[in-house]
């Protein structure tokens, strides 16, 4: 705390230092983000050397953990949000009269966009912080130098498998967290508020195309390769100790979380413009 203090009173008192300081944290910044370009290029070309990895003990079991594994908490979350939407929507609905119509909103909003971000959170908490602790561990007991002093690359070897786990995988997460959702809704509206099944089906039908349903799987790939490259990259650069791998695994989900929301930010303005445009304008579930 006196430290911290008397950096605050040289600052105030010396803006030079002031300065100093910030330049010397953009260049950290810069040249980490250099750093992680780098290590993203060299995922990507280690996807070539498929020797490196087309192993079952390497990309079948990161396929199971990241994919099988996460099956029911996905679609424990999926259903809970499905039904939270029914309840939450339902009074509104039923004021006007058009409570069947509530499928279309829950089940668009599920496909286009709550699915996916569900699941790729849901990723980011369980599979990414995993693959960070993991690879930091690696890392603090000198695991990746004895792989590189032995001639093996830990990118193509440790990396490239997890993060196309993570990008391949996501995707039928995202279907499951959709089912759940849609299924978790009906429940509800037809179940529990006795609103017309048949009705409710027909609404959802007539407001979810193929479009929405791939717009949705789209953003996943995305979701996931982002996460796949951020929770090995903080587990590769993680500091030394114990200390140093919990926060690096903290950082992986903070990172990972306002990535997701960035790409869904931009995608979503990308694919609506696209579905604009091919559609000539856009269905109205009060049609």
């Amino acid at each position: 705390m006196a430290a911290l203090m008397e950096r605050i009173i040289a600052t105030l008192l010396n803006p030079a230092y002031a300065i100093a300081n910030l330049g010397a944290g953009l260049n950290e910044r810069i040249a980490n983000f250099g750093q992680f370009v780098r290590f993203v290029v060299e995922v990507l070309e280690g996807i070539g050397h498929v020797r490196s990895w087309m192993r079952r003990d390497r990309v079948g079991r990161q396929l199971f953990f990241v994919g099988t594994a996460s099956v029911p908490v996905v679609c424990l979350t999926g259903g809970f949000i499905g039904m939270i939407l029914a309840f939450e929507g339902f009074r509104q609905f039923q004021s006007i009269g058009q409570e069947a119509r509530l499928g279309g909103v829950i089940n668009l909003s599920m496909v286009k966009q709550i699915g996916p971000v569900l699941a790729a959170v849901m990723l980011a908490g369980r599979v990414g912080c995993s693959l960070t602790a993991e690879l930091g561990s690696m890392r603090v007991t000198e695991q990746l130098d004895a792989m590189k002093a032995m001639g093996s690359n830990p990118v193509r070897v440790l990396v490239v498998p997890r993060f196309l786990a993570c990008t391949l995988m996501i995707p039928p997460l995202t279907i499951f967290s959709n089912l759940c959702g849609v299924l978790g809704g009906w429940v509800v509206t037809t179940k529990f508020y006795h609103a017309d099944p048949a009705l409710y089906v027909k609404y959802s039908q007539i407001f979810i195309n193929w479009y929405d349903i791939m717009s949705g799987l789209v953003k996943s790939i995305f979701f996931g390769a982002g996460i796949g490259v951020i929770s090995c990259w903080k587990g590769f650069t993680c500091k030394p100790g114990a200390e140093g791998v919990g926060k690096a695994t903290t950082d992986s989900f903070v990172t990972s979380f306002i990535t997701i929301i960035i790409m869904s930010l931009v995608l979503a303005k990308m694919l609506n413009d696209i579905d604009f445009m091919i559609h000539g304008g856009i269905d109205s579930v009060f049609k």
